[in-house]
């Protein structure tokens, strides 16, 4: 298994980072590495959402667990592998932890998954911005 786990404090209300995250056909306004991104139906578990990083192929993810208010997990699947990454708040906290499991995970996580979070401090940064500034 490989992990990654980066946290933010912000000055912004837990409630205005959710309604962020809740409003998944807008994530690229405040992460600029997505150039497309789409939802089948409401923001919950069991939820698909089809993201295209910037020049790059559609990644399919699942939304796999939901805590309204508080968590979520989303999942993209590439064979045996998954890359999960939980996206948790906990009072002015915001952290995103991803694990990569499966058959490989010790030899593919280190060379994927650095790509993969490597511009999560910047995204972190955004989203809080945003948040504050929308209240």
């Amino acid at each position: 298994m490989w992990v990654y786990e980066h946290s933010i404090e912000t000055s912004a209300a837990p409630e205005a980072i959710w309604r962020l995250w809740a409003d998944v056909e807008n994530w690229g306004d405040w992460n600029a590495d997505i150039e497309k991104i789409e939802i089948s139906g409401p923001f919950a578990a069991g939820a698909r959402i089809t993201m295209t990083p910037a020049g790059q192929d559609p990644v399919e993810l699942s939304v796999a667990e939901l805590t309204e208010g508080e968590a979520f997990v989303d999942e993209a699947r590439f064979g045996e592998l998954v890359l999960r990454t939980t996206h948790r708040l906990d009072g002015t906290l915001v952290t995103y932890r991803m694990e990569i499991t499966g058959p490989g995970a010790d030899d593919i996580g280190p060379q994927i998954g650095p790509g993969i979070t490597a511009d999560w401090p910047e995204t972190m940064a955004a989203l809080s911005r945003l948040a504050e500034t929308r209240g």
